[in-house]
Formats: structure tokens, sequence, C-alpha cells
């Protein structure tokens, strides 16, 4: 069950459960779109993986499965987030 986490981990923008801008890693680490494909390149700094949208999760089914409400401090080592681009930017995510 994905954990649907509340807000972008590099500027904090809130990303509520239907955030149609909300895009995930393999690890659910979690990003707002802006962030995700412009400032981070879609390299995840905690992984180097790749992103893709976050999907939605029916209205009727947060009741019985909310979305995660433990907020996390904006982070990104920016430094060891430059190594991945190094390393990851010319590297499709199939080969990474």
């Amino acid at each position: 069950m994905l954990e649907l986490r509340p807000s972008c981990e590099r500027c904090g923008k809130p990303l509520p459960p239907n955030a149609s801008d909300a895009m995930i890693c393999s690890y659910e680490c979690t990003f707002c779109e802006a962030c995700a494909l412009s400032a981070l390149c879609n390299v995840c700094p905690n992984c180097g993986g790749n992103f893709q949208h976050r999907p939605i999760r029916p209205r009727a089914l947060l009741a019985k499965h909310p979305a995660g409400t433990q907020q996390r401090e904006p982070h990104v080592d920016e430094p060891a987030h430059a190594a991945y681009l190094e390393r990851y930017r010319t590297t499709p995510p199939s080969e990474r």
C-alpha cells in the first residue's frame, strides 16, 4: 500500500492524496513535479532512480487506507545529488 506522503521532500509543497503533480520513485520518495523534473532532473536524490506520477487513491478508499500524515522536513543533500546527476544524467532509468 502506497504511503501517499503529504508533501514534497525538497520544497515542502503540500501534496494531498489527490495531487496530480505528486511524483514518486520506487521507494516512495515524494516530490512535486516541478522539483522532480526540473531541479532534480528526474533523478531521485535518495536512490538515483527516476520518478513517475503518484497514483491517486479513490476517495472511497481513503477512509479505509488513509494517506500518510507524517511531515518530513524538506531535505535534499545538494552535493550528493550533484554526484547522482553526474553519474545518471545521461543514463536511461532502465539502465541505472
